[in-house]
């Protein structure tokens, strides 16, 4: 699942081509609207898809933002503002092109399911293969509240202390650090595979209890949290299976990854285990980490 700086690189790579640029159309996929019939909602959220299309038609894209792991358009329409949600999901991706054709990846190019057409001709494309992504569009922010429960931004001055704050409450204090860390409400963007990397630095059990780590060791956490989110964002985010930018491109931080994927510690040489932890693999170096 992209995390937090792989919805980044996603987003500096929309903001200068997508900016200024008004659609004119809108299509959906014959998946979505089959959804739609049986009452389910495939990606194409809270509205109808004739809502949904009528409404983004003649829009503005004025700006692309990401909150945690969510791209946010920014848009304009006849003076009124709106906002276009986008959550990747596991295999979500947009592309900037002029024809589908020029998507070269066949199993993005086969799922395609929303095209918003260009007034100036381009395309802006959202593929996702399983489907588990999203797209909300809203008037603002607060029509989602979800969206307002998102813990601050890991690189903003308050985040530490949120993340500390709210891991010595009676909901977090006793649950495995590693779920704590992964959960949007404590920390923002930090899934899986950085969850890992961070506790395999500071040399921290995934299962070990939070309340079982001092402040001073859960403040350094935090730290290397950002460290190793802000290399991701510079390499490019990690590319382990379905990731890609805009362009179709990878990233590269998953050739800089010392403990996610990986069935022998780097360190001491040992084999590593895993464990399931919120549902998620967890991957451990049993002498390194206790």
């Amino acid at each position: 699942m992209p995390e937090l700086p792989e919805v980044e690189g996603v987003v500096r790579e929309l903001s200068p081509v997508s900016i200024g640029r008004t659609i004119s159309e809108v299509h959906v996929s014959d998946v979505i609207k089959k959804s739609k019939e049986l009452g389910k909602e495939a990606i194409v959220k809270g509205k109808t898809l004739e809502d949904f299309i009528d409404e983004l038609a003649d829009m503005t894209i004025v700006d692309v933002t990401r909150r945690s792991k969510y791209i946010y358009f920014h848009m304009e329409k006849k003076g009124q503002p709106y906002l276009l949600v986008s959550h990747l999901g596991m295999t979500g991706a947009w592309f900037v092109v002029n024809s589908l054709d020029d998507i070269t990846e066949r199993k993005f190019r086969n799922h395609i399911h929303v095209v918003l057409k260009m007034a100036d001709g381009g395309l802006l494309v959202y593929s996702d293969i399983r489907r588990f992504g999203e797209l909300r569009l809203l008037q603002k922010e607060e029509d989602y509240l979800p969206l307002l429960k998102m813990a601050p931004e890991p690189f903003d001055e308050v985040a530490a202390d949120h993340f500390l704050a709210m891991a010595s409450t009676p909901k977090y204090a006793r649950k495995p650090i590693k779920e704590v860390i992964m959960d949007g409400h404590v920390i923002s963007g930090c899934g899986n595979i950085y969850a890992t990397e961070a506790l395999f630095r500071m040399n921290i059990h995934p299962g070990r209890a939070t309340e079982r780590i001092s402040e001073k060791r859960k403040r350094e956490l935090f730290r290397q949290i950002v460290e190793v989110l802000q290399e991701s964002i510079d390499a490019g985010g990690s590319s382990i299976s379905d990731y890609r930018n805009i362009n179709g491109q990878a990233g590269t931080m998953q050739t800089r990854l010392k403990m996610y994927g990986k069935k022998v510690c780097g360190v001491c040489g040992r084999e590593t285990k895993s464990m399931k932890i919120a549902g998620r693999t967890s991957v451990y170096c049993p002498q390194c980490q206790r």
